[in-house]
């Protein structure tokens, strides 16, 4: 057994103890916190202090992995004590971190190079931790569990999916910053009931992993672009349905394509994606986080401020808009890129290709029929979206790709990046949308 799995296996029972906390209640469970701190504490070498190490304890002498993965649990803990975070939701957290943390690193030491093995291993070992630590906290606390399995598995699969997302981008060790940020998703998750049983919750998982390994193996997608389209797909579905999803994945299999589109002339003239044109997580969430943030305001909506079912209608404008910016958006770049002569859009000045702001006929053109593929896809999906929401959907997504030219010609490279250019389009595109659909339903 190798160090880090020994390590991982110590941190795994570790995360075992907050089973303390619905079995004998939050004082016994600070309590054993607080005796592992005090012994993280006084073991500064040795054999034990060898097994619990990270790499970068050595250097002070001190157990700074686990001081500080203890401290998140509590920190967790407190949360759920003094908030409406149910017990369950502390218990799963910990328990998908420590546990997928553990699956992960016993594959590590048989395949070290397998990347998306690892990833796979631990997002599927933490979800069933999870599952397993809600279930056992309902038991404790004599609440019927068979209801609960829905949205426990809705639950563990979005948290895993984060957990696996959040430790590609950051160090292994950084279990701390994950934990607290699964268990922040898994507390807001949990505040929107989802309508689907848990079958269609695993099905809606299916879908979306074969849809994001697809992506991954045509090399659209990146790990990190991989697991964050799975977590939007699988939230889109879950809580927004199968037609919001479809929505969501022409834009990021179109988009995909389109980046692969003449990749050898793009290379020429410089202004190909990097990594061979897969995606990553930033560009993923740059283009969709709007998006995602409608389905939670549609999940979470009421009808109370507004006429009946038309605040939930504005927040499917809000993400149909979105959507037809981000398609508009890429395809204008990624199709007007291969021309040589765009013009700046604030001056219309001929500039290099690649140029931020620079736009072309005929990627205006691609921009306008990307924004019209969505609204035709949502006219056939969504009855709520008739030929004038159809028509709305287009000029939002028109608006947002020119923001998105605008943006990046005055402000991005000195105040804006890449991906908060490509946020700021598409809310504007989706406020435009939202606005001209609220603005008809006044008049009419």
């Amino acid at each position: 057994m190798t160090r880090p799995v020994r390590r991982a296996t110590v941190f795994a029972v570790l995360g075992t103890l907050s089973l303390a906390v619905p079995l004998f209640g939050p004082s016994v469970g600070v309590a054993l916190a607080g005796l592992v701190l005090a012994g993280a504490f006084v073991v500064t070498d040795g054999p034990l202090f060898d097994v619990l190490a990270y790499p970068g304890d050595y250097e002070d002498g001190r157990l700074y992995g686990l001081l500080t993965f203890v401290l998140a649990a509590v920190a967790l803990g407190l949360v759920a004590v003094a908030s409406s975070m149910s017990v369950a939701i502390f218990v799963g957290t910990v328990f998908l971190v420590a546990y997928g943390n553990l699956a992960e690193q016993l594959v590590r030491s048989r395949r070290p190079d397998g990347e998306v093995l690892q990833a796979t291993v631990f997002t599927l070992a933490a979800a069933v931790a999870a599952v397993a630590a809600q279930s056992i906290t309902w038991w404790i606390e004599g609440a019927a569990i068979e209801p609960m399995l829905p949205s426990a598995l809705f639950l563990a699969a979005s948290g895993a999916l984060l957990a696996a997302l959040l430790r590609d981008i950051l160090l292994l060790y950084d279990d701390p910053i994950v934990m607290l940020s699964v268990g922040v998703l898994l507390w807001l998750l949990s505040e929107l009931e989802p309508a689907l049983g848990a079958v269609e919750i695993a099905v809606a998982l299916a879908v979306t992993i074969a849809l994001g390994y697809v992506s991954y193996a045509l090399e659209t997608a990146s790990i990190a672009g991989m697991l964050t389209g799975v977590l939007l797909g699988l939230v889109t579905i879950v809580l927004g349905g199968y037609g919001w999803f479809v929505v969501l994945i022409a834009f990021f299999a179109i988009g995909g394509l389109s980046t692969k589109f003449r990749y050898d002339r793009k290379e020429e003239l410089g202004v190909a994606e990097d990594n061979d044109g897969a995606r990553g997580s930033g560009n993923v969430l740059g283009n969709a986080a709007v998006a995602l943030a409608a389905v939670l305001g549609y999940a979470a909506s009421s009808v109370s401020l507004l006429p009946a079912g038309l605040e939930a209608e504005l927040f499917l404008f809000a993400f149909t808009g979105s959507i037809a910016t981000a398609m508009s958006d890429t395809l204008s770049s990624e199709i007007g890129s291969i021309y040589d002569r765009p013009r700046l859009i604030t001056t219309f000045e001929p500039v290099e290709p690649g140029t931020d702001g620079g736009i072309t006929w005929q990627g205006e053109i691609a921009g306008l029929l990307g924004a019209a593929v969505v609204a035709a896809i949502s006219l056939v999906l969504f009855p709520e979206v008739e030929a004038l929401g159809a028509a709305i959907i287009v000029v939002a997504g028109f608006v947002g790709m020119t923001v998105d030219s605008l943006l990046g010609a005055t402000l991005e490279g000195s105040v804006l990046g890449n991906q908060g250019v490509n946020f700021l389009a598409t809310l504007s595109g989706a406020i435009v949308c939202a606005l001209l659909v609220l603005s008809f339903a006044v008049l009419g």
